[in-house]
């Protein structure tokens, strides 16, 4: 029962610990906003460690965490908004689709929610944070489209990081780890 509870504890101090680097780092984009989505997918990366480390709700934790302190206390809500509305929970979209469907149709899929969350964070901004003086036309969602290139470009890189810290840096974090 002790170690259970060792465990546990371990886990939601890694998550904490996790989250607080994501606010940091959301922090920096609020800071330096010509590096806001750069940090929004940086900070997507605490996620990426906690759905390979610790499973379970712990990458959930992390992510609503890190969501809610962000959009709580950065100044600029831009970064915050696209790790909230995207950013911050597509790691765990990405390991449970690519995990039960075929390349294909995750890919759709993936396709499809980013499509969906860059459409919202652009109405988000507009509607209820009034981030830009721009009078939202449905039109505008066309412009969106080229977006998918850029998503494509990040979904890979993402692939590529996990599998870089899968072969050589996960044996590094024996703190984890069983005793």
């Amino acid at each position: 029962m002790a170690t259970r509870r060792r465990k546990a504890t371990r886990y939601l101090t890694t998550s904490a610990v996790l989250a607080a680097l994501g606010v940091i780092f959301l922090a920096l984009g609020a800071f330096v906003e010509v590096l806001d989505l750069t940090m929004a997918a940086v900070a997507s990366l605490t996620v990426v460690f906690a759905v390979i480390e610790l499973k379970g709700k712990y990458p959930l934790l992390v992510y609503l965490v890190t969501s809610v302190l962000a959009l709580l206390l950065l100044p600029s809500k831009t970064p915050a908004l696209v790790y909230f509305l995207f950013a911050g929970y597509y790691p765990i979209l990405k390991a449970v689709l690519e995990g039960h469907l075929s390349r294909a149709v995750s890919w759709l899929l993936k396709m499809l929610a980013f499509l969906a969350a860059a459409v919202a964070i652009v109405l988000v901004s507009v509607k209820v944070f009034a981030l830009y003086a721009v009078e939202w036309q449905a039109w505008y969602i066309l412009l969106l489209l080229p977006l998918g290139a850029v998503f494509a470009v990040y979904d890979v890189a993402l692939s590529r990081l996990i599998t870089a810290y899968m072969l050589r840096l996960r044996g590094r974090f024996r703190f984890l780890r069983e005793e």
